[in-house]
């Protein structure tokens, strides 16, 4: 089995070297690179060419939004998992919605964090649906009314079993229950993610569950 390759990326030396060495445990886990700030991240990543990067979100220099979003920008860009200390945090939504694939907090015990990379790496995102519905909310703000009218247009391009399953995601629910409460196959669910991705030119599926939560999706459908 080929290893993930990881980058980390944090400007605390202490934070970096726990991470390695919770990391060097894992067989399946190769760290290829390290980096102090979000400007040494896109040099970094040509040369190591990282399948995913665990990635600070609170750094002196660029922080890991700026950082996420050039990432998340680039052809073949690597999966972003963003570090932090806040289960709520701006800082967190602003790079969910750049393209990050979730988060994982500071304190989150090693196994998990293991875990979140390899999740990650497999193509899944890394939110609890509870952490999901918690940052969310706290998205909402002045521009709801503006950033719904934007969702709802971006939206008109779903047929409508597309829509059914970008509710179901954006509820956090996973392929295989999506598939059992549509009546459909995993792997025409899959492809309906993909049509989905695709069609709104988004990069995973926290993106599609913020736009559905954006366009008053869950709210009209009672979650």
């Amino acid at each position: 089995m080929t290893a993930i390759r990881l980058l980390l990326v944090d400007d605390d030396p202490l934070v970096r070297a726990g991470l390695s060495l919770m990391m060097g445990g894992a067989d399946d886990i190769e760290i290829v690179g390290e980096a102090a700030d979000g400007g040494e991240v896109e040099a970094v990543v040509d040369r190591t060419r990282p399948d995913v990067v665990l990635m600070d979100i609170r750094m002196p220099s660029v922080d890991g939004l700026t950082a996420t979003q050039r990432l998340r920008g680039r052809k073949d860009a690597p999966q972003v998992i963003v570090l932090t200390t806040f289960h709520a945090d701006e800082q967190v939504l602003h790079a969910l919605r750049a393209g990050a694939a979730g988060f994982v907090l500071k304190d989150t015990p090693p196994a998990e964090i293991v875990d979140a990379v390899r999740r990650v790496a497999a193509g899944e995102p890394v939110l609890s649906p509870a952490v999901t519905r918690q940052l969310m909310r706290h998205a909402a703000g002045t521009a709801a009314d503006s950033r719904q009218a934007h969702a709802r247009d971006r939206l008109a391009a779903l047929n409508e079993r597309e829509r059914e399953v970008a509710v179901a995601v954006g509820r956090g629910l996973a392929n295989a229950q999506i598939a059992a409460s549509l009546f459909m196959s995993v792997a025409t669910v899959k492809t309906h993610v993909s049509r989905i991705l695709a069609k709104l030119g988004l990069n995973n599926r926290v993106q599609i569950a913020l736009l559905a939560y954006d366009a008053g999706l869950l709210d009209e459908d009672g979650h």
